[in-house]
């Protein structure tokens, strides 16, 4: 059996996996899904949250784990998961994108999110006046992260979410081919993300060395909208 660490992404928190935790573990797996800081039920002020933060909060976590284990980055989850096997190379048995930025070496979120010219989110960001953080328009929400989710999730979820801070969004990955290079990867696509287009998630995992490539059905939040087929996924690469 494995252990999955599920890292969120930008604006939510540990919640949104609430769907798939129960689900891995049914299968005897041991899950962790942590809040990052300034998210879900952390309160680590605005101000103070950095990409090194995220990265952190991750490696404290691998730290306490006996075994390396399958790593897991949702959305901007990608880029700190990159970051931590650069730190931890010998607790990631495996490195898993879901719907998730693949950044090169040098690279930031932001130049990513600038990039990709099929992405609904840049529209409907709403940058607070000294730039510190973001948060996405109210009436937005609903389509760009979770057009196929049941207007119960919808609801919930919009109650959860919380500002991003923009410094670990501006902060380049800094990654090698000696570290992060040599952790097998799989990208699991979204076909009907708004946040990430499939053709830009497509032309990010096309420049690695992809062990597997699994595509969803779905919106951003397949977490949420169909948990069975992507714990399905995750399920074949334990094995």
């Amino acid at each position: 059996m494995e252990t999955f660490v599920l890292i969120h992404g930008a604006y939510h928190g540990s919640w949104c996996w609430r769907k798939v935790v129960p689900l891995l573990e049914s299968l005897g797996h041991k899950v962790i899904a942590p809040d990052l800081p300034g998210h879900g039920n952390d309160k680590t002020p605005i101000n103070d949250i950095t990409m090194q933060s995220y990265t952190d909060c991750v490696c404290k976590i691998l730290d306490a784990e006996s075994k390396p284990v399958i790593l897991l980055g949702h959305s901007m989850g990608g880029c700190i998961i990159s970051q931590v096997v650069e730190y931890r190379t010998d607790k990631v048995k495996e490195l898993v994108y879901l719907a998730a930025y693949m950044l090169e070496n040098n690279e930031s979120l932001f130049q990513a999110i600038m990039q990709d010219p099929g992405s609904e989110l840049l529209q409907n960001l709403v940058v607070s006046e000294d730039q510190t953080f973001s948060t996405v328009k109210d009436e937005s929400i609903a389509d760009i992260f979770y057009g196929d989710c049941s207007e119960t999730d919808i609801i919930s979820a919009k109650s959860l979410l919380v500002p991003q801070a923009s410094v670990p969004i501006g902060t380049p990955v800094n990654v090698s081919n000696e570290k992060f290079g040599k952790i097998p990867k799989t990208y699991i696509e979204c076909l009907d993300d708004k946040i990430i287009s499939p053709p830009f998630q497509k032309n990010m995992y096309s420049k690695f060395d992809c062990r597997n490539v699994f595509s969803l059905n779905s919106s951003h939040s397949s977490f949420l909208s169909i948990p069975e087929e992507l714990v399905a996924y995750l399920k074949k690469l334990a094995e």
